[in-house]
């Protein structure tokens, strides 16, 4: 049975998710916008308590929840309807360069409506420098989005320290939180951010649906909406709601902040298990800042002696779902620009593997990792001499 390490990329969506969404598929079906009669009005209920399981989650308010259709929509949100909705002298906004492509993809569109995308370079480890931060940081600023934690590598980013520079000059400051909710907690309260987007899938809930908090709601961050249509989602995002995703999202964050401090105590172990069975491994290398990382995302650096990339390792391995990179570059053949924001060559990218744990990882899966993993670098070894 083949052993699933790619959680970074999607979570199987949690059995009491799928029982909770089941019924809104055939049984409770009534669009929540026709309220006049009972099974709309049930439908919106239903919605409502959703955004409060998510608000809850987020530590804020069911006001400020904007369902959208996943992280990226959110991002994109986010920033660009920041930026559309500004009609004043800022306009940069500022990221990182190893940010998801749902963020660097937005240079061009925003390029074309008189704004600049600037991605800040990171730290060998992967961490965002505060001082170049503050050397870019003026009144020019719109906006800074930086990711809480990096879907590759798993590093985090001081997001309550960025968030305060940022307000200190004026800017917005919003945070893709899609790997790091699930895995540490976290409170918009305390990170003080202004947006902050989510996925479904990445915490055992359903594919193609997200949310995007907004401080304030519809009257807090001004915002011009992606998609026109009627009403819904205070007049942020138009469209039929998505009732059977929306409350799936709602269940799984209602299940996340119930077991959160379960499921990083299992995480963790999980962790430093496979930690310490890679010391056998002294030619693999670590990715990305250890010390403040995503218990569940490790990144090895496959030694160039071997003349081993990624792809071979992962076509030697069929019965581990490892990754080599973001999900987000699908059938790209090119190397992980993560991994080449960190400082390393094109060739080291192309050895760079991604392992991200689970709930449902048990210990015996890494231990068998670990061992076709000396397999591989022994037989790759022998046959490079």
């Amino acid at each position: 049975m083949s052993s699933y390490l790619d959680f970074s990329a999607s979570t199987p969506c949690d059995r009491r998710v799928v029982e909770a969404m089941l019924p809104h598929f055939a049984e409770q079906f009534a669009n929540p916008a026709s309220t006049l009669h009972l099974p709309g009005r049930q439908a919106k209920k239903t919605v409502d308590q959703a955004r409060e399981q998510v608000a809850e989650l987020l530590g804020c308010y069911p006001g400020e929840i904007i369902f959208t259709s996943g992280a990226s929509e959110s991002n994109n949100l986010a920033l660009l309807g920041v930026a559309r909705k500004h009609a004043g002298k800022r306009r940069k906004l500022l990221t990182t360069t190893i940010e998801h492509k749902a963020i660097l993809n937005l240079a061009s569109p925003l390029s074309r409506e008189g704004f600049e995308l600037i991605p800040l370079p990171v730290t060998s480890a992967g961490r965002l420098d505060l001082d170049v931060l503050a050397s870019h940081l003026s009144e020019d600023v719109l906006l800074v989005s930086v990711q809480a934690a990096n879907n590759e590598i798993g590093t985090c980013q001081d997001i309550p320290e960025i968030t305060e520079m940022a307000h200190a000059v004026g800017a917005y400051m919003h945070t893709d939180a899609t790997q790091y909710i699930g895995q540490l907690p976290l409170d918009v309260i305390d990170w003080d951010v202004d947006l902050l987007s989510l996925s479904g899938h990445k915490l055992y809930g359903p594919k193609g649906v997200g949310a995007l908090f907004v401080r304030g709601g519809a009257a807090g961050i001004p915002l011009e909406p992606l998609i026109y249509g009627g009403g819904q989602e205070w007049n942020l995002r138009a469209g039929t709601t998505n009732v059977p995703g929306v409350v799936g999202l709602g269940k799984a964050a209602e299940i996340t902040l119930q077991e959160g401090p379960q499921i990083r105590q299992h995480l963790q172990a999980l962790r430093s298990q496979l930690l310490t069975a890679l010391s056998s491994l002294p030619e693999i290398r670590l990715n990305g800042d250890q010390l403040c990382t995503l218990p569940g995302v490790l990144s090895l650096m496959l030694p160039d002696q071997a003349e081993l990339d990624s792809e071979m390792l992962i076509a030697h391995l069929p019965d581990y779902a490892l990754s080599n990179g973001s999900a987000c570059r699908t059938g790209a053949l090119e190397p992980s620009y993560v991994i080449q924001a960190l400082g390393h060559s094109v060739q080291e990218a192309y050895r760079a593997v991604r392992i991200s744990l689970g709930r449902t990882t048990a210990f015996a899966e890494l231990e068998g990792l670990v061992q076709a993993l000396q397999r591989e670098l022994n037989s790759a070894s022998a046959a490079a001499r």
